[in-house]
């Protein structure tokens, strides 16, 4: 083994053993903030940040609360949360830190500030770049996903393990964000035709991991990665057996900045679906 997975492992273990108290600071800012908000917001709670993005003010409160819980639990982790980098970019510059937790306070904005399904709270802690701990609350059903490095994957506190789909073809969801590339579109949607049922997914990352690890498609072609979006549930497919990288067959970090994202149940799916899009154009 060497030097640096083994310390990535060490890490892992750290996470692993953090899962209660994230775990009761995620259900705490989801009681006290998100539910009571939920399809109450007044006018002027939700403003839109950028082209397409929605900001709540539960966004904002909810991230407040995690961030300040999360700096008690691990004080000599920096924080880098979705809200935050939206007012200061430059703390992207942490992701690559020796421990950094990863903040998304509320995933699935959109349909959070429509009073729709679904929405949650993901948490990672990443270790030189790459994620070692994921949490996902779902705070209406309130299950909890977590998983941390070396030590599997759970939901509700039961192992769970990637399984391929009984259907075939087998069933391949594409990004809601390769809407706004009608070309690129195009070009994965030809590669896929005939070989995979092609199916939409929700703009909601906190929702489809766990549907992945819970009979949902056989795989997903993700577009923009974005840290806050990917670090909890890209670790979660990988620790239940599944495989989620870069076109390329690089693993997923935390602090780089590539496009495009491929997650799969297994290793034989993920290596059929990324020999047809070898050479996307991007």
């Amino acid at each position: 083994m060497s030097r640096a997975e083994a310390t990535r492992l060490q890490a892992g273990r750290l996470a692993a053993g953090l899962t209660g108290e994230v775990a009761a600071l995620m259900r705490r800012a989801a009681s006290e903030v998100l539910l009571p908000r939920f399809r109450t917001l007044a006018s002027g709670d939700a403003e839109e940040k950028s082209a397409g993005e929605v900001v709540t003010i539960a966004d904002r409160e909810c991230e407040a609360m995690l961030e300040q819980g999360l700096a008690a639990i691990l004080p000599e982790a920096s924080i880098v949360g979705e809200e935050a980098v939206h007012a200061r970019p430059g703390l992207l510059d942490r992701l690559g830190d020796p421990l950094c937790w990863i903040v998304d306070p509320l995933d699935g904005t959109g349909y959070y500030a429509e009073g729709q399904e679904p929405f949650g709270i993901m948490i990672a802690l990443a270790s030189g770049g790459r994620t070692v701990g994921g949490w996902i609350l779902d705070p209406l059903a309130d299950r909890l996903c977590w998983a941390a490095a070396g030590a599997g994957c759970w939901i509700d506190g039961q192992p769970v393990r990637c399984e391929r789909g009984a259907e075939v073809p087998p069933v391949i969801g594409l990004s809601p964000l390769l809407q706004r590339r009608p070309e690129r579109l195009q070009a994965v949607r030809s590669r896929l035709e005939g070989h995979y049922r092609i199916v939409d997914i929700p703009r909601c990352a906190a929702a489809h991991y766990p549907a992945m690890l819970s009979g949902g498609p056989d795989l997903t072609l993700y577009e923009r990665t974005l840290a806050w979006d990917h670090a909890p549930g890209a670790l979660m497919i990988e620790e239940a057996g599944g495989r989620c990288a870069r076109l390329d067959g690089s693993g997923y970090r935390v602090d780089d900045a590539k496009v495009g994202l491929l997650v799969a149940t297994d290793q034989a799916l993920w290596d059929g679906a990324a020999a047809r899009l070898t050479d996307l154009p991007n």
